[in-house]
């Protein structure tokens, strides 16, 4: 007779053995399984079919295939995989020598009514001599007339407007 163990791995590790030894056992025999319900409808005698052997096997909806079903998509799913050589040339891209600068220049309004502050960002980097920028920082500030300032008079939508200006941006070459 074995001696117990106190050690809870041990009586662990000897559950787990008793049931990977059982599992083999279980897989052949099953639960009887009764037939579907006919709703009414009358079995017409055999119906002309393909035989047994060269039928189409049926869907077995378990994990397995449906974990087969996501990596047979999966290629649709994933990005491309792109070539050495196009990693690269993105790499250098972003290793481009670029300094950030610090200033104030006004956003132009954009044809879509916001603030264009990727042409103020370029403006700024080329007064301090770089080719092109990306605004870092942003301020923006509500601007009225004197008009606003009377009192009794009703504000109207066209007495204050919102300035935004670049303060730095990230300037490359």
């Amino acid at each position: 007779m074995m001696a117990r163990s106190g050690n809870p791995a041990v009586q662990l590790g000897t559950l787990i053995s008793a049931v990977l030894l059982l599992l083999p056992g279980a897989g052949g025999t099953g639960w009887a399984q009764s037939a579907p319900p006919s709703l009414g409808l009358q079995e017409q005698g055999p119906q002309a079919g393909p035989p047994p052997s060269t039928a189409a096997p049926s869907e077995n909806p378990g994990l397995i295939n449906e974990m087969g079903k996501l990596f047979d998509k999966l290629p649709s799913i994933l990005p491309p995989i792109k070539s050495p050589s196009e990693t690269m040339n993105d790499l250098s891209r972003l290793a481009r020598p670029s300094s950030m600068v610090s200033g104030r220049v006004a956003c132009p309004v954009s044809p879509s009514g916001g603030p264009d502050c990727k042409l103020a960002a370029d403006q700024l980097c080329q007064g301090k001599g770089y080719k092109e920028g990306r605004s870092l920082n942003t301020d923006s500030a509500e601007k009225c007339s004197a008009r606003v300032l009377i009192p009794g008079r009703q504000r109207k939508p066209d007495d204050c407007r919102t300035d935004t200006v670049v303060t730095s941006a990230l300037c490359q070459n």
